[in-house]
């Protein structure tokens, strides 16, 4: 009689022989393909992917500074437990809280700007005809731009210090490519306008700017795409008021006076108490304006661009011709008409028609920021107003080392 050793080794070689038979009838073979090779994306085949790549990587940059930037620009209160988005809140943005979003913002801009120059290899005489192209050149300029909003200086590709403005001076080349390739395609030019009308504004080229702005319809809305499918991909502020309860409304002038651009939702527990925040004891009012984690950001709107053409009307005293075009972004939101009468109270409005327009899309820190530059606007004094450069950078790169 066989020994439970000898069975089982006996077993094992006749499994082992089935398999054999089987395999012979089947091809069980598995290859893995492994990471993509660098140079797999030279192809033509590749591109549209390469360009779906720089609008994630621009959608991933912004989704994940929102939060913190509307902490720094009073569009939004702390009610959480994380240490970087208290010091925001607080008016101190330091070097070691935004290595995550200067390498984020930066990956977006290289991305997009070195994509275009692999674009151009791949494609030759067929770059400019190719309807990828004018893609790539509106996410190059959205990055450039959002980054130039954003910080107080900047490097490019491991180089020295430069004004922030680099990158609005970068982004209205990109966007007038944009735009000089968009053909009959209504929906890239208006984005190329749009995003050149911002960074005119921001290089104080006013009267281009109001050109620009006037060519795009009061409709018009050029966004940051987002989704539910993976974390990458969702809308972190969203995240941080909808699964969480890191931010709130409340404690902002939006609940002082509110305005309908700028929802929220009070929260009660089944008590019928206020909620709270994260930190157990702020008042957690959940903003409103981005109901899911898959929610689209805005990079440009049609109401901006008659914000735009307002501020230029003040700039030159013409209080009536301001009043006209703020009138006709509060028609678009069916509000009431505002009667101003004086170009201070033009200003006053402005701001804050522009504080509800651009409400949690990254904007309104660098409006503050220049209007404190300006004087017009207080409200920074003694305040960061940008993300300096981040303490990551500093260590690896030689040109900002110092003795």
């Amino acid at each position: 009689m066989p020994t439970p050793t000898h069975a089982r080794r006996r077993a094992a070689t006749l499994a082992l022989a089935a398999g054999a038979i089987l395999a012979a009838g089947c091809d069980f073979a598995v290859t893995n393909p492994g990471p993509i090779l660098d140079e797999q994306l030279d192809v033509a085949t590749a591109i549209p992917s390469l360009v779906n790549g720089m609008g994630g990587d621009l959608s991933n940059a912004i989704g994940n500074y929102l939060t913190r930037g509307s902490l720094a620009a009073f569009e939004l209160a702390h009610s959480g437990n994380f240490a970087a988005e208290r010091q925001f809140a607080s008016g101190v943005i330091r070097a070691e809280d935004v290595n995550g979003d200067w390498a984020r913002l930066h990956r977006a801009r290289w991305v997009a700007e070195n994509g275009l120059v692999r674009m151009k290899a791949v494609l030759g005489a067929g770059f400019d005809a190719n309807p990828n192209t004018p893609r790539a050149y509106l996410y190059a300029g959205y990055a450039n731009r959002f980054l130039g909003e954003n910080v107080c200086e900047t490097v490019i590709d491991g180089g020295p210090r430069v004004p922030h403005t680099e990158h609005f001076v970068r982004a209205e080349s990109l966007f007038t490519r944009a735009l000089a390739l968009a053909g009959t395609n209504a929906a890239l030019a208006n984005a190329a306008l749009a995003g050149r009308a911002q960074v005119r504004v921001n290089l104080g080229k006013w009267d281009a700017a109001v050109a620009d702005a006037a060519l795009v319809p009061v409709t018009f809305r050029h966004n940051a795409i987002f989704s539910i499918n993976t974390t990458r991909e969702n809308m972190d502020l969203a995240v941080q008021t909808i699964n969480r309860r890191e931010v709130t409304v409340f404690g902002t002038e939006w609940v002082t006076t509110p305005d309908p651009r700028a929802r929220y939702d009070t929260v009660r527990t089944t008590t019928g108490a206020f909620q709270t925040g994260q930190d157990g004891r702020t008042r957690f009012f959940r903003q409103a304006k981005y109901l899911t984690i898959g929610d689209p950001v805005p990079l440009a709107k049609g109401t901006e661009m008659l914000l735009i053409r307002a501020e230029a009307a003040l700039r030159a005293n013409d209080v009536t011709a301001a009043a006209g075009f703020i009138n006709q972004g509060r028609a678009a939101a069916a509000l009431p008409p505002l009667t101003l009468t004086t170009v201070a109270a033009g200003w006053t409005a402005l701001m804050r028609e522009r504080g509800a327009v651009l409400w949690l899309e990254g904007r309104r820190l660098y409006d503050l920021r220049r209007w404190l530059a300006e004087g017009r606007n207080t409200q920074l004094q003694g305040r960061s107003s940008c993300m300096p450069i981040s303490l990551e950078e500093i260590g690896a790169n030689p040109n900002l080392r110092t003795n």
